[in-house]
């Protein structure tokens, strides 16, 4: 029996919150989806296109990918290339879909860093393993100490005057960098649209050190990855490690190590201002992010649909009361 062809809910737009990303024209779903995690060679294709489907449904149309993701890396984009051909090709024109180099992607000396050799070559695999003709953001995912920024900032800039990217963004740089960056992109005509850090309750670090002025400053908008802090924010290791769990050895990115008793402490405080504001720890720590005016989205994860269903409740709780930010600045000092 031939299966019918996917129709995305004619509500979609009414559910999801779109903001300006910066001085520019485009605006961004408040809440993206991230292909960091769970869209593996490993992953189920059912699920993972049940995840995709869903979250079109409910209004996300920033769906964030890197040459790096997997395991193995191109796995993920292969996976959402698959997706894509399959059910929202019709739909391209309504997607913003990015993609990333900057990090370890193929051996030898050209396939890490931020030569113009890797970056360009990359987005060529990228846009393959996707099936794409263009991006819509391309990002430098790290500053590299090793290459003049100019060459790194010339090849994005080429990436989006040759049509293969519409927009040029960075990933994980400071405010020096970035203004560096961005200034040297206006000189050569191409606008910073975007940079991307890692920003959470328990790691407030392009808030201390001044990003957020500095993306004020220049014009580009932010997004936030790892929002969750891999997890931890949810409440999950609250009272232990779970089998099976990011921190019980699935993740180098969070181990036993990291889920110390002062942070599960602070966790514990955070839920109960959560639950007094009716939201979930993890709705909260979203909501809190996205009260920076420079914050175009928020990049979430989810291993399921109901994930995406609990996360976009975000939305209907922005606003902090003095008194609340205080309180969870007290927890946090």
């Amino acid at each position: 029996m031939r299966e019918e062809a996917y129709q995305p809910s004619e509500t979609r737009y009414e559910k999801m919150t779109y903001r300006r990303c910066g001085k520019s024209g485009l605006k961004m779903s408040a809440v993206s989806l991230g292909f960091w995690h769970n869209f593996g060679g490993n992953s189920h294709f059912e699920d993972c296109r049940a995840i995709v489907r869903h979250a079109f449904d409910l209004g996300i149309t920033v769906f964030d990918l890197a040459n790096n993701y997997g395991p193995p890396a191109g796995a993920a984009e292969e996976m959402f290339g698959r997706i894509l051909q399959k059910d929202l090709k019709p739909h391209r024109d309504e997607m913003i879909i990015t993609t990333k180099a900057g990090y370890p992607m193929w051996k030898g000396p050209y396939g890490d860093w931020g030569s113009r050799k890797y970056l360009l070559a990359s987005l060529d695999q990228s846009l393959r393993r996707m099936g794409l003709d263009y991006v819509d953001i391309f990002y430098h995912h790290r500053p590299d100490p090793g290459t003049p920024l100019e060459e790194t900032m010339g090849a994005l800039a080429d990436a989006v005057k040759s049509g293969k990217a519409l927009y040029a963004g960075i990933s994980n740089y400071g405010p020096e960098e970035a203004e560096k960056a961005s200034r040297i992109l206006k000189g050569m005509g191409v606008h910073c649209l975007i940079c991307q850090s890692r920003y959470n309750l328990l790691d407030r670090g392009p808030e201390k050190s001044g990003l957020f002025r500095t993306a004020e400053r220049c014009g580009f908008g932010m997004t936030a990855y790892s929002p969750l802090a891999q997890g931890v924010l949810t409440g999950k290791y609250s009272h232990g490690i779970p089998a099976g769990s990011r921190a019980d050895g699935k993740s180098i990115f969070l181990t036993r190590r990291s889920i110390t008793p002062e942070i599960t402490r602070k966790v514990d405080r955070l839920s109960e201002i959560a639950r007094r504001r009716g939201q979930t720890t993890a709705g909260m720590a979203l909501s809190w992010i996205l009260r920076e005016k420079e914050m175009a989205s928020v990049l979430i994860g989810a291993s399921s649909p109901a994930q995406l269903d609990e996360n976009i409740k975000c939305l209907s709780h922005p606003d902090f009361t003095e008194d609340e930010l205080k309180e969870i600045d007290a927890v946090l000092a």
